[in-house]
């Protein structure tokens, strides 16, 4: 059967990554179109159309900054009265207005006119215009949650010197996950108030620890993300060491932990001693850093995220926390044991598809213990060789012009569809993620991707086993005991966290499960005495940011500026939130845009 493929430009029209996906999905919901798209008119978007097969040349034209709607249909009629239906949809919008029926502001500084009380601006405009919008909005003197991605390791550092002389905090770039005075920002969950305060260079690692902790029955006094390169060796911590000092300082928090993936060692070291001396019981969740350290006072360290909300939860209750990783439960050993027996032979590597980068990693650390080799896009080592995996589908190679995983799984669907080509396959290890932001239902959606996969395997004569973790809580948005429901009803093994499913994968392909072996079983106390003790001088720390305190108590009130659903989750929490129509400057051109900003 021949098919039609056929592109509308719609010039110099604006919108969000979210809103193009939530477009796209309803073009392909209709009869005789078999793929569809509509994406902004960049190169790296015209390349990914091309590759798929929908780019015309008609389509070649578009600029950056037009929409450009691709489609492909049973016949031209079909294919064009699909475009035009796109197009209506998209016009339907051009008009943003706010929940009183007034025309959204354009700006920001228009937007401060409106609120003038504002004190937070929530960004995530692309990569390309991120220091301009940021930088107007720390001049300003907003704190800045900053969710977009693919901005330059010197913009990072020059944004957060600048919020540094303005006495504000700038949590990002690619800053998934905070929560200030119970206001969620990006893809956080439902939490509980409660006394421990989180600091994350991770947004996944912030959700997994307060999952678990909300699991224990602990809440959360404040989540902050600092963006995933703030514990770099050129950022020295900058945005973590600054609200280490505002959370020491804060009444509601009585345990502070700190989470990263594996941090630069200085930076670790400058951060575990001012930890210390924070005067408030700590615990460092730096994944993988199991190298020896100073005995500091006061500190406790955690190579698991799991382990990190543990320890939490003792020091909340006035325990001493257990170094030791927990057995792995007989239960889960006796279904693992049973799905084993399903495997052929041949079937003995395990792959994880993750949209959590630090899940992704934590999952490396503990399958590379276990098993060897592990390949993986987070180091560059993922060759697509026979070899065990974990892909990390949020990094910026698969993000380039498509929401994030967490948002749109369609990337993940990919992938399980082209593991069942492998016959080598055992293990699937996936996470879910529920919270504000994120998919309105991930555990169905890979529920039904597992379903597909699970077709193909059966034309093969073969089975893969599949886990799953559901980082979330009862209330969030999505129903967590429904996603974990249709999960189990599809064949998939659920893990009470990432870690113990990370080790339940491993024991599948023959890693042994005695906790002794595990990298997380050490003695602080031991390993403490074999190290001298650290400097009881107070370490040189920077100053607290002087209007941190006042966003502590007052909560955030928001200028949103990007992916439209984030205002609408902060106005459904009753939060004041004012929503930005941002349009690209300068018709789209990123780098004049830049220029001319950085000449004023």
């Amino acid at each position: 059967m021949s098919v039609h493929t056929q592109c509308l430009i719609i010039p110099s029209l604006y919108r969000d990554s979210v809103v193009l996906m939530q477009l796209s999905r309803t073009l392909e919901s209709q009869p005789h179109i078999h793929q569809a798209a509509v994406m902004m008119g960049t190169p790296q978007n015209r390349d990914l159309l091309r590759e798929a097969g929908l780019l015309t040349p008609e389509g070649e034209v578009s600029g950056a900054n037009d929409l450009l709607i691709c489609v492909q249909a049973d016949t031209p009629e079909t294919a064009d009265a699909a475009l035009q239906h796109a197009r209506d949809l998209c016009m339907q919008h051009q008009v943003y207005r706010d929940e009183a029926s007034e025309t959204a502001p354009r700006t920001l500084a228009t937007a401060l006119r409106r609120m003038p009380d504002a004190n937070l601006a929530c960004i995530s405009v692309p990569g390309p215009y991120v220091y301009r919008e940021a930088r107007r909005a720390l001049e300003q003197g907003l704190h800045v949650f900053l969710f977009s991605d693919h901005v330059d390791l010197d913009v990072e550092l020059e944004l957060k010197h600048l919020a540094s002389e303005h006495g504000l905090l700038v949590m990002g770039p690619d800053c998934g996950t905070a929560m200030i005075r119970g206001t969620p920002l990006g893809f956080a969950n439902q939490w509980h108030s409660g006394p421990v305060g989180l600091i994350a260079a991770s947004g996944t690692g912030l959700q997994q620890v307060s999952c678990v902790l909300a699991h224990e029955g602990i809440g959360i006094s404040h989540a902050i993300g600092v963006g995933g390169r703030d514990l770099h060796r050129d950022l020295g911590g900058h945005s973590m060491r600054a609200a280490l000092q505002a959370l020491a300082h804060d009444t509601d928090t009585r345990v502070i932990v700190l989470i990263s993936k594996p941090p630069d060692p200085e930076v670790a070291g400058i951060l575990a001693q001012e930890a210390s001396w924070s005067k408030k019981p700590c615990v460092l969740a730096f994944i993988g850093d199991d190298q020896p350290r100073p005995n500091m006072p006061g500190l406790h360290r955690a190579t698991t995220l799991e382990a990190a909300a543990l320890a939490a939860a003792a020091l909340v209750r006035g325990e001493t926390p257990v170094p030791r990783m927990e057995p792995l439960p007989p239960h889960l050993i006796a279904v693992a044991q049973t799905a084993r027996q399903s495997l052929q032979p041949t079937q003995r590597l395990v792959h994880g598809l993750y949209c959590g980068g630090t899940l992704a990693a934590e999952s490396l650390w503990l399958l590379r213990h276990a098993l060897e080799p592990v390949d993986t896009n987070l180091d560059g080592s993922f060759n697509a060789a026979h070899h065990h995996a974990v892909l990390d589908l949020g990094a910026e190679e698969f993000t380039s012009g498509r929401p994030h995983p967490m948002i749109d799984p369609t990337l993940r669907r990919q992938h399980l569809l082209h593991l069942a080509e492998q016959s080598d396959i055992a293990v699937v290890l996936c996470d879910v993620i529920l919270g504000w932001g994120a998919h309105e239902a991930p555990g169905v959606a890979l529920a039904a991707a597992w379903q597909e996969m699970r077709e193909r395997l059966r034309q093969f004569g073969r089975q893969v086993i599949g886990i799953a973790t559901v980082c979330g809580v009862p209330h969030d948005p999505q129903d967590y005991t429904l996603q974990c429901r249709v999960l189990e009803a599809h064949g998939l093994i659920l893990a009470d966290s990432n870690a113990q499913a990370a080790r339940l994968a491993a024991h599948i392909v023959g890693a042994p499960t005695d906790p002794t072996t595990d990298p997380t079983t050490w003695n602080d106390a031991e390993q403490s005495a074999s190290q001298p003790d650290a400097p009881q001088e107070a370490p040189s720390m920077p100053e607290m940011p002087s209007q941190l305190p006042a966003l502590f108590r007052e909560g955030p009130r928001v200028i949103n500026l990007g992916l439209e659903s984030f205002a609408t989750q902060l106005r459904t929490c009753g939060t004041p939130v004012l929503h930005v129509d941002w349009q690209p400057p300068a018709s789209g051109n990123a780098h004049l845009a830049s220029l001319l900003e950085r000449l004023k």
